[in-house]
């Protein structure tokens, strides 16, 4: 099967959001001939060097290989399925790339209809905040036809610094679930061992600066600290998109009829801080605002004060 490079291949990429936005540039940037949608024209039409198209059907005719990266389960079946999706309009042969935080179930539902028409669909789970997706740095945990797998690499190669086959299709969006849970499930555990040492009289802008040097802070963590020193929570991973992977994570627990009690706990103040940042009708917030929350409760006042600028 031939290689999927930039003289070999048309791309259509559908979600241009925060991290569609990135990896759509990082795939213009490296020679590919890209044709966009996104509900909103302006996103899509805001992708210089790109072709927009009028809708998901009409894209899927005339690419050979569909990237999406969809906000949730239900996006996704919209964008594929029923008259104007793309299997209505994908030629035999098409190749989708699914990267979307969805459920395993989904993406094996996406992968049979894509089979009926001849579209091999893999599910190419992201793994990584705003700023890896720019610098071309992602992890792809990915699921699916090890041949398309490896047909795949340039545009993987492209987009990340690594990426894996974990197994069959919904493999990938598995995998994702998992790191999503010690993501979601560390930052709580940090916010709590945060706020356990300002208790307990700690300096808060030393405490984070040298918990972020020990070794129990994952890379993905780090960065967190950093920005949560000076108040500034604004989004890289979104809370309500974590809040979204708890729902998943838990509801692929139950299926397997797995208690999973930290999770549980974990989404539980998730769940709060989304509640009532949505109440306060602000923007959108970062998933470590967690540890806001935390502190909020604690009754630390400190941070209540306005995100510190240089």
């Amino acid at each position: 099967m031939k290689r999927l490079t930039a003289d070999q291949v048309k791309i259509g990429f559908i979600g241009l959001g925060n991290m569609g936005s990135r990896i759509a540039r990082r795939l213009l940037d490296h020679g590919y001939r890209l044709s966009v949608y996104d509900r909103d024209l302006a996103k899509a039409s805001g992708e210089q060097g790109s072709v927009v198209a009028k809708d998901t059907r009409e894209l899927a005719r005339n690419v050979d290989v569909v990237l999406s990266c969809l906000s949730n389960d239900e996006a996704v079946r919209s964008v594929y399925t029923g008259p104007e999706g793309v299997f209505a309009g994908a030629r035999s042969g098409t190749i989708v790339l699914e990267m979307s935080t969805i459920s395993p179930d989904t993406s094996r539902e996406l992968h049979r209809l894509g089979a009926k028409g001849g579209v091999d669909v893999l599910d190419v789970a992201i793994s990584g905040s705003t700023p890896a997706a720019e610098q071309g740095i992602l992890t792809l945990l990915v699921g699916g036809n090890p041949e398309i797998f490896r047909a795949a690499e340039p545009i993987f190669q492209a987009v990340a610094k690594r990426y894996f086959l974990l197994g069959g299709s919904g493999s990938g969006t598995a995998m994702k679930l998992v790191v999503n849970t010690l993501l979601g499930v560390g930052m709580q555990a940090i916010a709590e061992a945060v706020v356990l040492g300002e208790k307990a009289g700690l300096d808060r802008e030393r405490l984070l600066e040298v918990l972020s040097q020990t070794a129990v802070i994952a890379p993905a963590h780090v960065g967190k600290l950093a920005r949560a020193a000076l108040n500034d929570y604004s989004p890289q991973f979104p809370l309500r998109l974590m809040n979204k992977d708890f729902q998943l994570i838990l509801a692929a627990a139950a299926q397997e009829h797995l208690h999973m009690p930290v999770t549980e706990a974990a989404f539980y103040v998730n769940a709060d801080e989304l509640a009532n940042h949505e109440l306060a009708q602000n923007d959108d917030e970062d998933f470590s605002a967690v540890l806001r929350r935390m502190e909020e409760v604690a009754g630390i006042a400190a941070i209540h004060s306005e995100p510190v600028t240089s």
